[in-house]
């Protein structure tokens, strides 16, 4: 991870929401050659378990997004931190992962309802 420490650096230290960059700025920043599989949409996704990068970018509270691995460029977002654990693992509060993918956000569960139990109690009976 020391190897990418300087982006995570260059990252906390922006004021701006979006911070546009070039591959070849963040090859910069970094101080050396990206790797070969950075040419693929993939390398730059949000995936904690992408990459050694990924964590380097996401623990200094950015995403990336508008990748284009044709014309070399990244747009590295800064998350909001609230909605953040979803980005780096599991809730430091419970230790499970809260819900994420394309449905991040949406999906709200009211205190007190156990989603274990069965919608319907009676289920159970038809076998009875």
């Amino acid at each position: 991870m020391r190897k990418y420490t300087n982006l995570g650096k260059f990252l906390r230290d922006q004021k701006q929401s979006a911070v546009p960059l070039t591959f070849a700025d963040v090859e910069h920043i970094v101080g050396h050659s990206l790797p070969r599989s950075a040419r693929y949409p993939a390398w730059w996704s949000n995936n904690p378990s992408n990459n050694v990068m990924t964590k380097i970018w996401l623990d200094a509270g950015f995403k990336t997004e508008q990748v284009d691995t044709q014309k070399k460029k990244v747009v590295f977002r800064k998350v909001d931190p609230i909605n953040r654990e979803h980005q780096s693992g599991p809730s430091t509060e419970t230790g499970y992962y809260p819900l994420y993918g394309s449905m991040t956000g949406l999906i709200q569960v009211v205190p007190g309802v156990d989603l274990t139990e069965p919608a319907d109690p009676n289920w159970g009976k038809v076998y009875v």
